[in-house]
């Protein structure tokens, strides 16, 4: 514990050059990746980003033999080379072959991987140059990190994030309505080949970190987490770089507590538990909350419906308060255990729509009379009303038999705003029966 804690202090004081350099290096690709790969999220490119980080293996296998040492420039320019022929191949295949783009990035995946990964082993079993650094291609080591590599991660991470800001219209566009944006102007092909270009600095300049294998899972990752908590593009562009930063913060924390663990995986791994707790706890598509939210809309239906029972009764019987509803009876007339109903019973009375009035001849609790609010009646009314007007609009504007609307209105009643039951009523010539003949009631008396 003591030797955890001492090495969390010397990360966290940055005390360390090395440790400057990494999280330094972490920091710039979770803003690289995470900006980019809001676009490739909306874009529907992953399967793209992912042959892209691929493709750009041969590239940098290249762009070492240029001069026999571990040049960041030299790498970068012979990746970007060797990504952009990747995107160009994928494209040409498509557009001149019978296969499909899935297809077609399969195959280049594929074949540019295993072509880089034979040129390293090559130049890895020559003894030529510094090649400090070179193996960690694959899956990613920050400690290799450079100052030269942190230079050319801030050009590439500052030229992405000043291009964006200045076209932002422009890809906005592009990635939502290509067909609108040739339409209006937008020289798209041009825009297409900027975009592909930023996305292969963004991919070069993060394989030292995070290496080949797993760069597309961090294009990915952080932007698929922040499209699970918004619905606008510029909150999601600047959540995907929030959430990409952490997790090369947090990553290269975790590497930093052992030695010879692999920073890579460790980002990857904390980008994708982000991803978990976003899925099961995102305010608004979150599992957890949505599966809650179906729990309340279950019982606030059920509630809903125990009250309209309790109208149909008593209308049933004219509306004659002389009439007693126990629980009992309401148990038999919803054909439903005295446990359900009493349970229903006992929170409408709790939210003002009901109440238990106790029997004269007995205490048993079984007897006591069911009894709706003035709330609870103009409730039950509305529901009666949107329930009568859906199971008549049904049958004659969709043709629905007499015996078969009802199972529709009674899930629809719940959901139906006050507008649409008006132009509803409005649409039916203000109808006073439903297809049973029943009384709908007016909205004036919904709202007595």
């Amino acid at each position: 514990m003591e030797v955890f804690w001492d090495q969390t202090l010397r990360f966290f004081s940055f005390g360390d050059p090395i440790v400057r350099v990494a999280v330094a290096g972490c920091l710039l690709l979770g803003l690289a990746c995470g900006l980019m790969g809001s676009f490739i999220m909306v874009r529907r490119l992953s399967l793209f980003g992912d042959t892209l980080s691929h493709a750009v293996l041969p590239g940098v296998a290249m762009g070492f033999i240029w001069n026999l040492s571990k040049d960041p420039v030299a790498i970068l320019i012979g990746a970007v080379l060797a990504g952009y022929l990747g995107v160009m191949l994928v494209r040409w295949l498509t557009a001149t072959t019978r296969l499909k783009e899935d297809a077609a990035m399969g195959m280049v995946l594929a074949g540019f991987y295993g072509l880089g990964v034979c040129l390293l082993t090559f130049v890895q079993r020559q003894a030529v140059g510094d090649m400090a650094g070179l193996d960690k291609m694959l899956f990613g080591q920050a400690s290799a990190l450079t100052g030269t590599d942190i230079q050319v991660l801030a050009v590439v991470s500052g030229v992405a994030l000043a291009l964006v800001a200045v076209f932002y219209k422009e890809f906005l566009v592009i990635s939502f309505n290509e067909t609108f944006a040739r339409v209006s102007g937008i020289p798209v092909r041009w825009f297409n080949g900027l975009f592909f270009l930023l996305l292969s600095f963004a991919i070069v300049a993060s394989l030292q970190a995070v290496g080949v294998v797993l760069v597309s899972a961090m294009l990915i990752t952080p932007a698929a987490t922040a499209y699970m908590l918004t619905d606008r593009m510029h909150r999601l562009i600047g959540l995907a770089c929030v959430f990409g930063m952490l997790a090369g913060l947090i990553g290269c924390y975790l590497s930093f507590l052992g030695a010879g663990l692999p920073t890579g995986p460790f980002i990857v791994l904390v980008s994708s538990l982000g991803f978990i707790a976003a899925w099961f706890f995102s305010p608004r598509y979150g599992w957890v909350l949505e599966k809650l939210r179906r729990i309340s809309r279950r019982r606030r239906m059920a509630l809903e419906n125990t009250l309209a029972s309790i109208y149909r009764f008593r209308e049933g019987e004219g509306h004659a308060e002389t009439v007693a509803l126990s629980l009992l009876g309401l148990s038999r007339h919803r054909n439903e255990s005295l446990e359900e109903v009493e349970s229903r019973l006992k929170r409408l009375q709790a939210e003002g729509f009901a109440k238990l009035v106790p029997s004269p001849r007995t205490a048993a609790l079984e007897h006591c009379q069911v009894v709706l609010t003035a709330k609870g009646a103009r409730r039950a009314r509305t529901l009666i009303r949107n329930h009568r007007l859906w199971e008549l609009y049904l049958n004659r504007a969709a043709d629905y038999a007499d015996d078969h609307v009802h199972d529709d209105a009674e899930l629809m009643e719940h959901y139906l705003s006050e507008g649409l039951v008006d132009r509803l009523d409005q649409r039916l010539d203000y109808p006073r029966v439903d297809p049973h003949g029943r009384t709908i009631p007016s909205k004036e008396e919904a709202r007595q």
